[in-house]
């Protein structure tokens, strides 16, 4: 498979700052789920692979152009979403989308054609024909995804698409997100606080912490326990449900007041766990295979870091 980005001991410097230190980093087609706490990185990785600010040191390409040379081709071939408005006042949602597609040289006429069938993907109604600085800001975190894939990119970088949004239209943004991905073959770059969302949509996961790559793997690898276990939800006495447990010689620990996780090949666990619920007169409410929370992934890798703005 080959890489969208590769990048080799990049280092940005801003005077005496170090924002980038030695980042060695390769993203691969799917979803990136890129994290850090503020002063991480993240925006200045983004502008790094934009073209938008010069790199003190280091190399790389980013969809097969290099980064130092090659910053307008690259620019061409991304849709960028970011945190802040990015609208023209006066200019209706539809004028808006017209004139972003046609910066990307884009005939006028197929640009209206395909900003009308972009706005109605993203669930813009008649809203389009109002003002944008007249928008919600639901409406405007819609506007700006629409306007970053209006030229049909290749990478979709999205810096906190959801952030405001309400419960469904998170859900509405998460979907369209999912949609790109799965059934039109775009790879995404999602820089977000929201872990929820990237457990959601997300294929792989870039940790930044001090300018650092801290972690870069796949999500499911990550999650995945060093030991297998089962988690089981119980109604009862926990205690006593893990008493019987260890006469069996089954190991376990206390997750929360009704969980416990117990180790074990989830095929040779089955019989016990059941076997345990009948005689310590417990229920099980659940059983799933036990994972590592994102969370708690996130936590170990940026412990310590100063949260200072990036």
């Amino acid at each position: 498979m080959l890489a969208l980005v590769e990048l080799k001991r990049i280092t940005k410097d801003y005077g005496g700052f170090r924002a980038l230190s030695n980042v060695d980093l390769t993203i691969y087609p799917g979803v990136t789920g890129l994290l850090g706490p503020n002063g991480a990185g993240k925006s200045t990785l983004i502008k790094v692979l934009l073209g938008l600010v010069r790199i003190t040191e280091g190399s790389g390409h980013v969809l097969g152009f290099p980064l130092i040379t090659a910053s307008d081709q690259i620019r061409t071939r991304i849709g960028y979403m970011p945190e802040d408005d990015c609208y023209v006042h006066g200019l209706s949602g539809i004028e808006s989308m017209q004139v972003v597609a046609e910066l990307s040289r884009i005939p006028a006429t197929e640009a209206l054609r395909r900003g009308h069938e972009i706005l109605d993907f993203c669930g813009m109604g008649q809203e389009r024909y109002r003002n944008v600085e007249t928008y919600s800001t639901g409406m405007r975190q819609k506007l700006r995804f629409a306007m970053a894939i209006v030229h049909d990119p290749k990478l979709l970088i999205l810096d906190e698409p959801t952030s405001g949004l309400d419960p469904e239209e998170r859900e509405a943004m998460l979907n369209r997100i999912r949609i790109l991905a799965r059934q039109f073959q775009k790879s995404v770059i999602l820089c977000t606080h929201i872990l929820p969302d990237v457990q959601v949509v997300c294929d792989n996961v870039v940790i930044l912490a001090g300018g650092s790559v801290r972690v870069s793997n796949s999500l499911e690898e990550l999650c995945r326990m060093p030991n297998p276990s089962l988690t089981v939800t119980l109604s009862g006495d926990c205690n006593a449900y893990r008493e019987v447990l260890m006469h069996k010689g089954i190991a376990s620990e206390v997750v929360s007041l009704r969980q416990l996780r117990v180790f074990g090949e989830a095929e040779a666990l089955h019989t016990p766990i059941w076997t345990a619920a009948r005689e310590s007169g417990c229920l099980v409410r659940g059983l799933t295979p036990s994972k590592n929370s994102l969370e708690q992934i996130f936590l170990s890798a940026v412990g310590g870091e100063n949260h200072a703005n990036s």
